[in-house]
């Protein structure tokens, strides 16, 4: 061997060697991929007109004509007061580095993030902001459990205080590397962290206040079907960006949640409504509305991990169940929960969260489990973090209702409930005759 070749054999192990140790020295080159960020982009946008307006009209068009303005400027002062209280404390609390239980104060004000930090394969800010329409949402979902009868301010303290003792930690546990996430639980969009929360903090909300003046006899019809119709139609196309967004990609994860959850909403929609046919004997378009409602949040966890088949059946016992558990909840426990907040999003997204351990499965067309799991083994896991997250959040729940209380009083008096809070509340009303 000559010299010349062997300089040329060293030079290039060298080349290899550098190139080698800088792949191991730096094994996150994270980079920001501009397809994956116009997705989550559009999603982001999605989660937030879920709320603004899709979820205040639908709410607004199931109460009285009186209380109308009322539960829009509920949402629309909800989503201002949790959009900085998530850039505060909230974020950190849930994604920051802190123990098993709850993440840290180190990134209050999202002081670490810069222009190009990166979280996977777009910007840190851009989850961020993801993540906050979620935060967003989760209590204005419960909204609808006490709608007519609480006072504003009640709200807002409560619901402040809620998002960071139960929602913050709860997200944490399953999306911030807490405990739910190293127990292997399995939830892609939060049947566990928005649904079985909201939908459980709903149902301590409406027994902790009590009833509306005259339920359930003197409580009317909803009194605009029309809007409750637009809302529920803009959160079917909303929950596109809660379901397929929360791949955090545009690939074909996304595409996969994307139609699943469509088709469970169109099944669990002709579900709801073939059982009011047949049971009253003519389809209503409340009814059909919120079958769709139950058909999206039963999906929800299951969104990612599950292909046409699972949302198939997701669909159908989720517009089954939910039915019978308003019928239940409602007609035989007479309990207030205004407009079945638990019935709907808590029972469905809990189901969603338990039957995802055998739909995922290749059985039903499924991504698969991880390594070493098998259906029952993972149901086992599913079922201990529901069971954490209804124990946590009931009892937290309680307690800020309790401090709350000490504050303001939660309900309105009772002349106010007779008028309407429209008036007496914010000065304005819905409609005019004149």
């Amino acid at each position: 061997m000559d010299f010349f070749t062997s300089r040329k054999k060293f030079k290039f192990f060298s080349v290899f060697s550098t190139l080698f140790l800088t792949m191991i020295s730096f094994p996150a080159f994270a980079e920001i991929n501009s397809g994956d960020t116009a997705w989550i982009l559009t999603s982001t946008a999605l989660v937030l007109f879920m709320t603004l307006p899709g979820l205040a009209l639908f709410y607004a068009g199931l109460v009285h004509s009186k209380n109308v303005v009322s539960v829009l400027m509920q949402h629309f002062s909800l989503a201002c007061m949790i959009s900085i209280i998530w850039v505060v404390v909230g974020y950190s609390l849930a994604f920051s580095e802190g123990n098993e239980w709850i993440g840290g104060f180190g990134n209050m004000f999202m002081n670490s993030l810069e222009l190009e930090t990166p979280s996977g394969s777009i910007p840190e800010s851009l989850f961020a902001t993801f993540q906050m329409t979620f935060a967003i949402i989760t209590p204005a979902l419960m909204i609808g459990a006490f709608v007519e009868r609480i006072k504003f301010s009640a709200m807002l303290i409560f619901l402040s205080l809620w998002v960071l003792i139960v929602y913050a930690p709860v997200t944490h546990w399953v999306w911030g590397g807490g405990i739910l996430s190293s127990w292997g639980t399995m939830d892609f969009a939060g049947g566990i962290v928005v649904h079985a929360t909201a939908g459980t903090a709903a149902l301590v909300t409406a027994l902790t206040l009590g009833k509306r003046r005259g339920f359930p006899k003197s409580i009317t019809p909803p009194h605009s079907p029309i809007l409750t119709m637009i809302g529920a139609s803009m959160l079917w196309i909303g929950w596109f960006g809660f379901n397929a967004g929360s791949a955090l990609g545009a690939n074909g994860g996304a595409g996969m949640a994307m139609l699943v959850t469509h088709i469970s909403a169109a099944t669990a929609s002709l579900v709801w409504m073939f059982i009011e046919w047949k049971r009253f004997g003519k389809p209503s378009l409340i009814g059909i509305v919120t079958g769709m409602v139950a058909g999206l949040a039963t999906v929800t966890p299951a969104s990612g991990y599950i292909g046409v088949p699972g949302g198939l059946i997701l669909g159908f016992l989720g517009g089954l169940l939910c039915y019978l558990a308003v019928d239940y909840i409602r007609g035989k426990l007479q309990i207030d929960d205004s407009l079945d907040v638990f019935a709907v999003h808590g029972v469905g997204g809990i189901l969603g969260t338990l039957l995802v351990a055998f739909l995922a499965t290749s059985s039903f067309s499924g991504l698969g489990l991880a390594e070493g799991q098998t259906g029952i083994s993972q149901f086992i896991i599913q079922l201990k973090a529901v069971v954490l997250t209804i124990v946590w959040t009931s009892f937290f729940t309680y307690l800020i209702l309790k401090l709350t209380s000490f504050i303001v009083s939660l309900r309105v008096d009772e002349q106010e409930e007779i008028e309407g809070l429209d008036l007496r509340s914010h000065g304005e009303k819905g409609y005019h005759s004149d």
